[in-house]
């Protein structure tokens, strides 16, 4: 796998809260220059990314994040106001409470309602796996899938855990032909991006993927 392929699925991402609008700016040359997939960054950049660079950046930004228990119409104006502004992906983070409680029937029915805002944009959805069960994992597999999102994506950075190889080889086993797999949280080689990208993850969401690749040339 060479280099600008390993790149061209890369989230160019930036999502600590005190990042500057310089930092982000530095975020969007580099993803320019480096040709990756998405910048995914803060919403409230969203617009000023927008104004700034145009149609040259693919935008992603984060919904109900990092913790995932706002309700689900607030998640829906931020999805709604990140869209207008130029996002063109969404990354959402599902109510953990309800997978706790049992109630996939309100983390399916709160996804579906945001992929029906999205439309034709894309919606990944962050499950978060260090604090899930197995049982757990393979029920939001089938939730995902069911609920038409376009992607299942292992953490936000910013649980106790990011993404592991056995969370990829069992999303791979339960979700559905339609449903793509990205990895986030942790991965700070330019090895571990080849091997999750092996693995079969679509994305991959990282901060370190240019830095990497600049120190070695």
């Amino acid at each position: 796998m060479t280099i600008q392929e390993m790149l061209g699925a890369v989230d160019h991402t930036l999502l600590k809260p005190y990042a500057s609008w310089e930092e982000i700016k530095k975020l969007c040359e580099e993803a320019l220059e480096f040709h990756t997939a998405s910048v995914c960054v803060p919403p409230s950049y969203v617009g000023r990314i927008h104004e700034t660079y145009g149609d040259r950046i693919n935008i992603c930004t984060v919904v109900g994040f990092p913790l995932g228990y706002s309700v689900t119409e607030a998640k829906a104006e931020e999805v709604k106001k990140a869209l207008a502004e130029g996002c063109n992906e969404i990354d959402m983070v599902i109510n953990l409470g309800d997978v706790k409680n049992g109630r996939f029937d309100l983390v399916e029915k709160e996804i579906r309602s945001l992929k029906e805002i999205c439309g034709k944009h894309i919606l990944k959805v962050i499950v978060e796996t260090c604090y899930l069960t197995k049982e757990e994992k393979v029920e939001l597999c089938r939730v995902v899938t069911d609920a038409g999102a376009d992607y299942i994506k292992t953490s936000t950075g910013f649980g106790d855990g990011g993404a592991t190889w056995e969370d990829v080889e069992l999303f791979r086993a339960h979700i559905g032909p339609g449903v793509k797999i990205k990895a986030a949280g942790g991965i700070s080689t330019l090895e571990d991006l080849e091997m999750f990208l092996e693995l079969g993850c679509s994305r991959i969401g990282t901060s370190r993927a240019v830095g990497l690749v600049r120190a070695q040339m």
